[in-house]
Parts: C-alpha cells; structure tokens; sequence
C-alpha cells in the first residue's frame, strides 16, 4: 500500500486514530508544562534529569505523527502458523522507535535520580534499547512464525536485565543518595506499566490475535501515557521542589557518599 493509502486506512478507523492524537495532545501539553516546571532549577544534575525527562514528550509528539501520517505504519502479511496467517495485518513499528529513543530517557532519569554509576547506567540503557529493537525485528518478521516468537523471547530477555538493575541495583543506590521514597514510587509506576507492552504485543494482532488493532494501539497509548507523561511529572515536580537533595549527590554519576576516600599525595 501507499503511504497516501495507509493514510486513509488510519483516518478510516476513528478508534485507532483517536488513539494517537490523544497522544500527541498530551505530549504537547506536557511539553509546555515541564519546560514551565523547570524553569528555576539551577542545579547541573538536576537540569540534565529536566532535559532528559522532556526528551519523552518531544520524541512521542514526533513519533506519534509519524503513525497518525501513516509514515511509520505498514500493512504486513502474516506468515503461515499465525491466527491471521495470509492476512495483512497493521504493523505500528514506528512504535518501537518511540520506545527505543524515549525508555532510554526514562531510564536516564532514573538512574540520575537513584545516584547510580556510568557503568549501571550504560548497561540498562543498552539492554532496553536491545529490548526494542528486537522487539521490532519480532514485528516485522513475515517469514516464519516461530522466528517472531523466537525475536520476542529475545526481547524478554534484555527486559529481564533492566528489571534486575531497577528493582534490585538502583534501590540500593536510591538508598544512599537518600531518593529512596521517590525512586520506589517511580520504579514501582514503571514496572508494573513497562510489563504490560510484552503483554499487550503477545494478544495483540503481532502476537496470538486475541485483540484487534485498534484496542492494542489504545493499550498502548494508554500505557504510554501515564508510563511517560504522569511519570514524568511525579519525577520533575519532586525534583524541583527538592533540587537541595539532588544538589547534594556527588557531581559526577553516584551517590555522594560511600565512595573511596581520595588517596593522599
């Protein structure tokens, strides 16, 4: 199909279309209100968890037009095996590019605000962008059915790595930077949203079909908006009214306390 066709695919089904321009809306809102929120924080840490945080709303607003242009959408047929085997079904893989430049984000901020190491960061923002990425490579594989399954275990699996490093990792971390009753509310939020993507994909039409199209894409939208939007502004507004606390942490990646005492000269 043309992309002028899929287009009209998308405008013809009005619950799926709905399902991204209340996205978008709410990016746009949330952009304006986080940029206002952040408009007196001073503190370097503090700013970089403000800019990284906003980056969530600037790439849905981005990606979410792309899927209502029918841009980032394809009709895909199913291979054979599949519920919908020799059917085309509606593939929003622009949605994986959504999550594999904004969860890293989500996770920045985190980490930042649990006063975590470089080397805790850059293994969880690596395992869950190898988390998207094969759950798209799962989403576009028309070639065997197993093969998706196979891609989406997979992707379970570099899920199973960011679980391990914010339940268990950053807690510990969050503890000593002394973030800990925040860092728990946010952590708790995102995993419990975060499980239910690999949930909705597997009875989603890319899956075992169980659900059509449009009431996946409202699941995920749904998700996305309190997974991003309503995290995100919990995390700022307790961060500017607490930036003493964040001041405070060490200024380069860790907590400000518990490190090796510099060796004398």
């Amino acid at each position: 199909m043309t992309q002028a066709e899929v287009y009209q695919a998308v405008q013809d089904n009005q619950l799926l279309n709905a399902s991204f321009w209340a996205n978008i809306a709410l990016a746009g809102i949330s952009i304006l209100l986080f940029v206002y929120m952040g408009r007196n924080v001073e503190d370097p840490r503090a700013q970089l968890i403000f800019v990284a945080t906003l980056m969530v709303p600037l790439v849905s607003i981005s990606s979410y037009t792309g899927l209502v242009s029918g841009l980032t959408i394809s009709f895909l047929e199913m291979p054979p095996g599949h519920a919908l085997a020799g059917q085309e079904v509606l593939t929003m893989w622009g949605r994986y590019l959504t999550w594999a430049l904004s969860t890293p984000m989500i996770l920045l901020a985190l980490g930042l605000l649990a006063g975590t190491n470089v080397t805790k960061l850059f293994t969880a923002i690596v395992a869950d962008i190898g988390m998207c990425i094969t759950g798209l490579a799962a989403a576009l594989t028309t070639s065997s059915y197993a093969l998706r399954w196979f891609w989406y275990v997979i992707s379970c699996a570099f899920f199973v790595v960011v679980l391990y490093i914010l339940l268990v990792e950053w807690s510990q971390d969050a503890e000593v930077a002394g973030t800990a009753e925040i860092f728990n509310t946010l952590k708790i939020l995102t995993v419990v949203l975060w499980l239910g993507y690999p949930i909705f994909w597997a009875l989603g039409a890319e899956g075992i079909a169980v659900l059509d199209v449009a009431i996946t894409s409202w699941a995920y939208s749904g998700m996305d908006i309190v997974a991003k939007y309503i995290f995100a502004f919990i995390l700022l507004n307790w961060v500017a009214s607490n930036e003493g606390t964040i001041a405070g942490m060490a200024s380069g990646l860790g907590p400000a306390t518990g490190g090796a005492a510099p060796a004398d000269d």
